[in-house]
């Protein structure tokens, strides 16, 4: 007589968590101000501002734009904050850095904002695999935000996961 498989892990209490859920749509966007400056290094205010009142700005519409600058050229702040009060009625969100910073700083809206709640005294494990480009420090920001609420934290999948925390 053959005995009935079991599928523990659909039985268990376990909560998944999945980042990739999260990920807000809207394309990310670099945006190098190298380009404006004087051989890529210089910025002239009267040129840049000119520059900046003359860009389509439509065409970040519900865009995550990420600010940088190329080369090793000196930018002053103001230039920054200028090429923002074009975006801002456009873009999603203005950030100065890397794509990755941007995602970093995304997830860490999307975290802060997170009820969790529903997580309390429950056994959680955190989705690692991800299609979508999470960045690391989301999983980082995830586990501080579970951390006060979750009887325990894993991470991985249900049938390989590795404990990261149990409340005693």
């Amino acid at each position: 007589m053959q005995e009935e498989i079991i599928n523990r892990v659909a039985q268990s209490k376990l909560v998944t968590f999945n980042l990739e859920d999260y990920y807000p749509v809207g394309q990310r966007v670099l945006f190098d101000i190298s380009d404006w400056l004087l051989e890529g290094f210089l910025l002239k205010e009267k040129d840049f501002r000119e520059q900046a009142k003359n860009h389509d700005w439509s065409q970040y519409k519900d865009n995550y734009v990420a600010l940088t600058c190329s080369t090793d050229a000196i930018i002053p702040g103001w230039a920054y904050m200028l090429l923002t009060t074009y975006l801002s009625p456009f873009a999603k969100k203005v950030f100065v850095g890397s794509l990755e910073q941007l995602e970093t700083a995304i997830y860490q809206e999307v975290i802060a904002n997170l009820d969790v709640s529903e997580f309390k005294d429950q056994p959680i494990i955190v989705k690692g695999c991800s299609k979508k480009p999470v960045p690391e420090n989301a999983y980082i920001m995830l586990v501080q935000k579970l951390f006060p609420v979750a009887k325990s934290i894993m991470y991985g999948e249900a049938c390989s996961s590795v404990p990261l925390y149990k409340r005693k």
